[in-house]
């Protein structure tokens, strides 16, 4: 009996937590492209980078299938090197939490996406909100424009790869529509789909 009274206290402080815990809103921009790929989402304030890495993922439409960076000030933080091949590693991504980043005054930082292709984004904080009661913790609210295909070649690679696709005279035309799978769509987004995958991710 005594083990199902001090559990019940322990329930309660975690309930009180996630009700007064605040939601980031986040606006994420990929550079280099036009019409611009942006995403706006809301995350719990005391979310860690690795579950925001994948949360990017989910929102932006990537695979992940490539390794990732944050760039936070001056400080880089990302995957540890366990083998040892990178002369200038980043900072252990995993136990580093939003919430501290923004008591120091962090309101825009960079996430690297697949250093071969050099994927940027501009992750700008936009406001800090109070949960509304039956609103998920982690939920996309606005985007535009479809992510590139992965291995693509980059924002360069991405532009050569839509020229090739839009002009049926072009000699990549057929080559390029049968790598992508038949079809892509650059302005294809659904916010009902991105917050269906979101649904699975444990904040």
């Amino acid at each position: 009996m005594a083990s199902r009274r001090s559990a019940a206290p322990r329930a309660i402080a975690r309930s009180v937590a996630q009700l007064t815990q605040m939601q980031v809103q986040l606006r994420i921009e990929l550079q280099e492209i036009k019409p611009m790929v942006w995403r706006r989402i809301l995350v719990p304030e005391t979310i860690t980078l690795p579950r925001l890495h994948g949360i990017l993922q989910w929102t932006m439409g990537w695979t992940d299938s490539h390794l990732h960076e944050y760039q936070i000030g001056r400080r880089r933080y990302g995957m540890l090197d366990d083998e040892g091949f990178d002369d200038d590693p980043p900072l252990d991504e995993r136990r580093v939490r939003l919430k501290p980043l923004l008591e120091d005054g962090v309101r825009r930082f960079t996430y690297l996406y697949d250093f071969g292709d050099g994927w940027e984004h501009d992750v700008i904080v936009e406001d800090l909100v109070l949960p509304k009661s039956g609103r998920p913790l982690v939920v996309c609210t606005a985007g535009e424009n479809a992510c590139p295909p992965e291995d693509v070649g980059g924002p360069h690679g991405y532009f050569e790869f839509l020229t090739a696709i839009t002009n049926p005279l072009h000699e990549e035309h057929e080559s390029m529509l049968e790598w992508v799978g038949g079809s892509f769509d650059p302005k294809a987004f659904s916010l009902e789909d991105i917050n269906e995958w979101l649904s699975d991710i444990k904040a």
